[in-house]
């Protein structure tokens, strides 16, 4: 790992942006001195000067040392536009946090504040990776055997085939970083399993992610978000952010109606109470809080996007998260295989207009 964006032992540094979220800039603060204790990482918490100051001495805390205050003094609220820190508040948390990734003095940017905001500054600011058109915000959800990939679950809401193609890819670096699977199952979202079903979008991507030589598996249904079949589901951002706010609704839903049933009369209380490890662990395994935030691949450092009601365990988690991230160097296996993609295509594309041009000898596919 190059020493941008890491101290001298090589410890990533991450960004956070200490104003973001419901509940910031409280929870913010105590999940980053949680993580800075935790976590071989050293942290920018970036914000008002006084106000995390203030924080850590209310919660009885010293700041460690691999801990920084970065002042910003502005903040972008939840109904600001999302071009406001390009435009208006550009000493803004968020925008400075990104200033921070894009001059090489962090890895990656964490935020739980307004999404739209942070991903027009990691996009303006840090770039696209070479090669990559649009950036997908790749949600983790469970399932009986662990959990699943869905992306893009919000960035875009119009993506053509090469995109689909392009979240592919990073899905399938991130599920081997995340989960250390070599060869990921890699899914279509689609109304059927069969290769005709679905739109036109959808038939001309399962086309080319059959050549893309990723373990493409087909499509997937919405029940293969959640059953194992598929360890990455790749879908539209406007689909995959209704699947993702449908099924933490429903799990919140099922969650409610449980207690009451449960508390109906006091034979099922007492059941209730005898359960009650169980259903501590099931939360435990659909709780969000797990995994912190959606990173944002494709674009260059990192950026993860954090719920906006993180609490101190969803922060200290997608600091871990973030910092994985920039250990395992996965902008730089995503640009090679998009690079192996689109030499792929020039060739053929030469080969299709030109019967007697040469044949291109191609770098080989790689999973790994």
């Amino acid at each position: 790992m190059s020493n941008a964006g890491s101290d001298v032992q090589g410890h990533p540094r991450i960004a956070v942006d200490a104003m973001g979220g419901d509940h910031a800039p409280r929870e913010i603060v105590l999940g980053a001195l949680e993580a800075a204790e935790q976590f071989p990482v050293d942290i920018l918490l970036v914000g008002r000067e006084d106000a995390i100051r203030s924080e850590v001495s209310s919660l009885g805390r010293k700041l460690p040392s691999n801990i920084e205050i970065v002042h910003a003094s502005e903040v972008v609220e939840m109904d600001d536009h999302p071009l406001a820190p390009i435009r208006k508040k550009k000493d803004s948390s968020i925008r400075v946090a990104a200033d921070l990734v894009g001059a090489g003095r962090a890895a990656v940017f964490v935020s739980a504040g307004n999404t739209g905001a942070a991903w027009t500054s990691a996009r303006k600011v840090l770039g696209m990776i070479e090669g990559v058109d649009r950036p997908a915000l790749a949600a983790v959800v469970p399932r009986l055997d662990g959990h699943t990939i869905l992306l893009d679950v919000g960035a875009n809401v119009d993506s053509k085939p090469h995109h689909l193609r392009e979240f592919a890819v990073m899905g399938h670096f991130f599920a081997q970083m995340l989960f250390d699977i070599r060869a990921p199952r890699i899914g279509l979202l689609s109304i059927g399993e069969e290769e005709g079903k679905g739109n036109e979008v959808i038939r001309q991507t399962y086309k080319v992610m059959k050549e893309m030589g990723l373990n493409f598996i087909g499509n997937a249904e919405g029940r293969d978000v959640f059953n194992g079949n598929a360890d990455v589901v790749v879908c539209d951002g406007f689909i995959g952010n209704v699947v993702l706010k449908a099924s933490e609704a429903l799990a919140e839903t099922i969650g409610k109606l449980l207690k009451q049933e449960l508390k109906a009369n006091p034979i099922r209380a007492f059941g209730a109470l005898l359960a009650k490890p169980a259903f501590e662990a099931a939360k435990r395994r659909t709780d969000y809080s797990e995994y912190g935030g959606a990173p944002l691949l494709g674009v260059k450092g990192g950026c993860v996007v954090c719920h906006g009601r993180s609490n101190a365990k969803a922060i200290r988690n997608a600091i871990r998260v973030a910092g994985d991230f920039a250990q395992s160097r996965i902008n730089d296996k995503i640009q090679q295989k998009i690079s192996e993609l689109h030499n792929k295509e020039r060739a053929e594309g030469l080969q299709a207009g030109n019967g007697e041009a040469e044949p291109v000898e191609l770098p080989p596919v790689t999973l790994t």
